[in-house]
């Protein structure tokens, strides 16, 4: 059975599995006949059979919900011990979830339309509580809600997903015999979460189990044979990480399945031509894919066979009368991809999502993506990677004038793809798990935003009403200026049918409390997006207590709310509540690893909270997310300092010079200072003596940028010993650096008229013939050291004689008392240099 369960998950029999399958026993019992019609994608065929009816059909109904009927006969028909055969009992019903989920993701995915109708399946007894299908198919939705997480309300025939949800994780306990089970359901969770409006921490716990299950269960993935099957499960565990911000896990499950195909893909430099008039090869961004060493991947008869060409979306050509469809390589064959099976392709495109998940938004990320975008497109095989790969690169051609014309026509056509019956639906499961195809109404609702984009207005309108995405249609009327109109479209659904998204919708119109807090009555306190709306409301108008408030009640219901966790962090740091600040941003980084701003905010919130440590490897954390923020840079500066990582901080001081090319931090620079010269241990006990060549070289490079700075070149000397060291050229660099903090100080207006600021002028002059002093008699040339005695005793004779001409008492005619100590000083001062210098000049 279990090669049967493998060719299951495939979704196709190999020559040689059939030929067994026919000979052996399952063929001839009643799940055999289901597991046929699944093989030939003939999904809905499934409910028309008799033991499927039967399970569904019962002598009386009691007044019960359609799920607790459907759960109750399933499982007391798997419980039901009459027959002998259990193991049959459960294939059949692990076989009725598999094709529910297949005929859902038909029904809403990839097309065509499904005809079931539940009165062909279900006793008419259940059914006629609902006056009218619409009620039947509201109800039904409800019962997918999860997490306070309302289900697009347009999902077509949701009944199928409830069945599948009911057998392969209600009732999965009671299939024990079936070893992909939990495979199934990771499908199942992945199907089930794309419908809701936001992540669902419910839906992740399972998917994680089931990812572990599967991991653990080696018979799976035993024999040469399995290699295609193990790199399905790697990228749907990697899109189900992905989805849920688990980026690592994500990336490391991504790079397992490359590693299995042993490609290497690297995006690299070619000689080609871009446009028709292009007369030189320049260099061009390509993909560039080659196996290993040549390496053929084993049993290439279990990889599905590639979908016949008429039978995948058109790829529209650019038909541009300047830019080529396709860059024209000046050596194609050097470039040339190998022939790839579908796993393969599957992997590139893995890497592709991967690569723009973790990747900003930018020109270039944009060239990169359309490299990998070509290289998938170059291979037109299979149709749900055919698709991924085309609504990639319209989303991407959409901003280029050139391009723009072919986007839109593509996009129409990946819309009208799923009315087309010309394909069969076998076809278009080939490799669907692994390529994350977004549901028909995703598609329409990218081509309308399209059409906005490009002023069809009512033309995107009509769209989003037919998709009943009122929010959409909302932002296109606010767009357009008509807010009137707006508020008559959601009044006009409300008198329909009164729902708490549509009353989270008119409060957003409106900007009104009430129509929040109705969406919560009406929800029974389960609606998340009536109290995030109602949050977000009082944030805008700095209402932050009643904000905070209503935050907290909204991630009780569903704690995957990203946004949610990060305003009300910032909501908690406005009302100085550092601890629950902490605990917001803890949770954003614990969602989203690679979000800097919230790493940011956290190590703000453990400053205040005097966790100096835990800040600083927040920073650390921040910076990795984002190199180019200054402002963490800054925090991450200033934290350093203050905890005693001073060579921490020394780099950080380089990297904010290298983004603000005048940056200066006085203080900073002081305790640096400081702590170099002192010899103060830094955090790990080390002596900071050590740094003094490092932060020579920082002082020299923010001396060459901030050139007026006296303080700052007080302490580049400061370093240097200020003179009173024996280094002959220690001192005259001391000497060089406070000549120029004192140019610095004398430039400055108003130090003469106010007597504290002239007295420290005067005490830095002093300072400086001092060290001149000391700078002459290490000179070995008598005419050097006398330059620098003169130059001393000149900046001296001007200081005294503008202390007398300034503060002199005129009665007295002398000096005032405050400063007669300083001018006395410098008289002292010019006479030990004039006796040096006569001295000096003796013996010349």
């Amino acid at each position: 059975m279990l090669a049967l369960e493998r060719a299951l998950l495939r979704g196709f029999l190999s020559a040689a599995e059939s030929l067994e399958w026919k000979q052996g026993e399952v063929a001839a019992a009643e799940s055999g006949s289901l597991l046929q019609l699944m093989f030939d994608g003939k999904y809905e065929a499934i409910f028309s059979n008799s033991a499927v009816q039967n399970v569904f059909s019962a002598s009386s109904v009691t007044e019960e919900n359609i799920d607790t009927y459907l759960e109750k006969q399933i499982l007391a028909y798997l419980d039901c011990s009459a027959e002998v055969d259990n193991v049959e009992r459960q294939r059949l019903m692990f076989l009725l979830g598999v094709g529910s989920l297949q005929l859902f993701v038909q029904s809403n995915w990839t097309g065509p339309p499904v005809q079931l109708k539940l009165q062909d399946f279900l006793p008419p007894a259940l059914l006629q509580k609902f006056c009218e299908p619409k009620m039947l198919h509201a109800a039904i939705l409800k019962m997918l809600v999860l997490d306070g997480e309302s289900v697009y309300s347009l999902t077509s025939h949701p009944i199928l997903l409830l069945i599948a949800r009911i057998i392969l994780v209600n009732s999965r306990h009671k299939l024990t015999s079936l070893q992909t089970l939990p495979w199934w359901t990771l499908r199942c969770v992945n199907i089930h979460q794309q419908l809701l409006e936001e992540r669902s921490p419910e839906l992740f716990t399972l998917a994680q189990a089931c990812i572990k299950q599967v991991t653990e269960a080696e018979a799976l993935f035993t024999g040469g044979e399995s290699w295609h099957l193990a790199v399905q499960f790697h990228l749907e565990s990697a899109y189900t990480f992905l989805f849920y911000y688990e980026y690592k896990k994500a990336k490391h499950c991504f790079n397992m399945a490359k590693d299995i195909t042993k490609l290497q893909i690297n995006l690299t430099g070619a000689l080609g031509k871009r446009t028709r008039f292009q007369e030189k090869y320049v260099a061009q961004l390509i993909l560039d894919v080659q196996r290993t060493d040549g390496f053929f991947l084993p049993h290439s008869e279990l990889s599905p066979a590639a979908t016949p060409l008429e039978s995948l979306t058109i790829n529209y050509d650019l038909n541009d009368d300047t830019l080529l469809n396709e860059i024209k390589l000046a050596d194609a064959d050097q470039y040339q991809v190998p022939d790839l099976c579908a796993e393969e392709l599957a992997v590139i495109l893995g890497i592709c999502i991967d690569f723009q998940k973790n990747n900003p938004i930018h020109k270039l990320t944009e060239e990169e993506l359309l490299a990998f975008t070509s290289c998938l497109l170059s291979q037109p095989k299979f149709w749900a990677i055919q698709t991924s790969a085309l609504l990639l690169r319209t989303k991407l051609e959409k901003g280029s004038t050139r391009r723009m014309e072919r986007a839109m026509k593509q996009t129409q056509a990946l819309a009208d793809q799923f009315e087309n019956t010309s394909t069969s639906v076998s076809e278009r499961m080939k490799i669907f798990y692994c390529c994350q195809v977004p549901p028909h109404w995703a598609i329409q609702r990218q081509l309308a935003s399209l059409l906005f984009e490009l002023g069809c207005t009512s033309s995107a309108l009509q769209i989003f009403e037919e998709l009943e995405m009122w929010e959409d249609a909302v932002i296109c009327y606010e767009r357009a200026g008509q807010h009137g109109k707006a508020e008559e479209i959601l009044r006009r659904e409300l008198e329909k049918k009164e729902t708490p998204g549509l009353y989270c919708l008119l409060g957003d119109v409106l900007k009104d409390h009430q129509y929040y807090d109705k969406a919560w009555e009406l929800s029974r306190h389960r609606s998340a997006r009536a109290q995030r709306s109602k949050g977000l409301l009082h944030l805008r108008n700095r209402e932050f207590r009643e904000c905070v408030q209503c935050f907290e009640r909204s991630v009780q219901i569903n704690p995957m709310q990203l946004g949610v966790w990060f305003s009300l962090g910032c909501a908690y740091i406005a009302l100085e509540g550092y601890e629950g600040a902490a605990k917001a941003f803890q949770r954003c980084v614990t969602l989203e690893p690679d979000n800097a701003e919230a790493w940011n905010n956290l190590s703000t919130a453990y400053i205040r909270l005097k966790q100096k440590i835990k800040a600083f490897r927040t920073l650390q954390e921040a910076l990795k997310c984002n190199y180019e923020h200054w402002q963490i840079w800054e925090n991450y500066l200033l934290t350093s300092t203050d905890i005693g990582e001073f060579s921490e901080a020394i780099k950080a001081y380089h990297r904010l010079m290298d983004l603000k090319e005048k940056y200066k931090d006085t203080q900073v620079l002081a305790i640096l200072v400081r702590a170099v010269v002192n010899g103060l241990a830094d955090r790990a006990g080390e002596v900071s003596s050590g740094l003094k060549g490092k932060l020579q070289e920082l002082l020299g490079r923010v001396t060459s940028r901030v050139t007026n700075d006296g303080e700052i070149w007080r302490l580049y000397a400061q370093l240097y010993g200020n003179g009173e060291n024996d280094i002959s050229e220690d001192i005259e660099k001391s000497l060089q650096y406070l000549t120029k903090a004192h140019k610095c100080e004398i430039q400055s207006s108003d130090w003469e008229k106010d007597v504290s600021s002239f007295k420290e002028v005067v005490k830095g002059a002093i300072e400086i013939a001092h060290v001149a002093i000391k700078c002459s008699k290490n000179k070995s040339n008598n005419q050097e050291a006398l330059q620098i005695l003169s130059s001393a005793r000149l900046n001296l004779r001007g200081l005294s004689s503008k202390a007398k001409q300034l503060f002199i008492d005129v009665t007295s005619n002398e000096v005032h008392s405050e400063i007669a100590d300083e001018v006395t000083a410098m008289d002292n001062m010019i006479a030990e240099l004039q006796e040096l210098s006569n001295q000096l000049r003796n013996q010349c």
